[in-house]
């Protein structure tokens, strides 16, 4: 009995040690620094390689852009109801345009093109979010969240699922339909991993990125839904919603960030070190200096 106690006192110790280690990423004594407090609901937030930050106002069908000096400047007024974002490699802004279901790619200079216009000839649901692989593919999520702007009261197309628009092609194929109900997305530097949030499922799972832009190999990552995710240069991975959840690579909760809002919608890092954790909350934007960078 004594043996086996000690071995539980072990067990007890790590896992208080595990669920203890935000200090370990988060700078010294920091906590969210509230930026901006002027906006419907923020979400979809994305660096561009200077480290500045794009984001979006969805009700307000604005995307916003934060400087690496804390600067903040509307980028757009006509963002096609814009939710997730994600910069390219030259600098276009592509998002999920949520007025028509669609992807759009902005310019620097905030110009609009449609990268994706449906899907077999029936609209998608409602692109949420995305991320681009090294080689271009662009693997994006559509659940179907009812929009007041909309016309149309239910879907066109059965279940949610995660579509990818292969590098240079102008249609989508699926290459997820085992999600209840997709959302925030993200992959890993090396284009050999991919993590979806099934807020649906209240899971996470990862997928093996296969030639041919192909998924296979799901696995349960965490027993834990929600909204945004996106990785550190350590392979944790950041999971928002009530406040931001941490999980190591192994898919164990290591930390929380309080955030002191309804609801966390998304991160990303930023800034010219790429230690900047940027927080989309509700109707705010808040900033949190980190010990880890951005793995994105």
């Amino acid at each position: 009995m004594k043996i086996a106690a000690a071995f539980l006192l072990l067990a007890a110790l790590q896992a208080n040690a595990q669920s203890d280690s935000t200090h370990l990423l988060v700078a010294d004594g920091a906590k969210p620094v509230l930026v901006s407090k002027q906006f419907k609901f923020t979400e979809g937030p994305a660096p561009d390689r200077k480290g500045n930050i794009y984001f979006t106002d969805q009700p307000n069908n604005t995307i916003w852009k934060y400087d690496t000096k804390g600067k903040l400047s509307l980028f757009t007024d006509q963002s096609g109801r814009a939710n997730g974002l994600y910069v390219d490699k030259k600098g276009n802004i592509l998002a999920c345009a949520d007025a028509d279901n669609q992807l759009w790619s902005f310019s620097p200079k905030g110009k609009h093109t449609v990268l994706v216009d449906n899907f077999e000839g029936r609209k998608l649901n409602g692109p949420n979010d995305l991320w681009i692989h090294p080689n271009g593919d662009i693997y994006f999520t559509d659940p179907y969240y009812q929009r007041n702007y909309w016309t149309r009261q239910k879907p066109e197309i059965e279940g949610m699922k995660v579509y990818c628009l292969p590098a240079g092609a102008k249609a989508p194929v699926v290459v997820a339909d085992d999600i209840v109900k997709p959302n925030g997305i993200v992959g890993t530097p090396d284009g050999k991993y991919l993590y979806v949030a099934d807020i649906g499922g209240d899971k996470i799972y990862r997928y093996d990125i296969l030639p041919g832009n192909q998924l296979s190999n799901r696995m349960l990552f965490t027993n834990k839904g929600g909204d945004g995710i996106t990785l550190d240069e350590r392979g944790n991975l950041y999971l928002c919603g009530n406040g931001v959840f941490i999980y190591n690579p192994q898919g164990q909760q290591i930390g929380h960030i309080d955030v002191p809002e309804k609801w966390t919608a998304n991160a990303c890092f930023g800034g010219k070190k790429r230690n900047i954790l940027f927080l989309t909350a509700s109707t705010a934007i808040y900033t949190v200096e980190m010990k880890v960078k951005g793995a994105e």
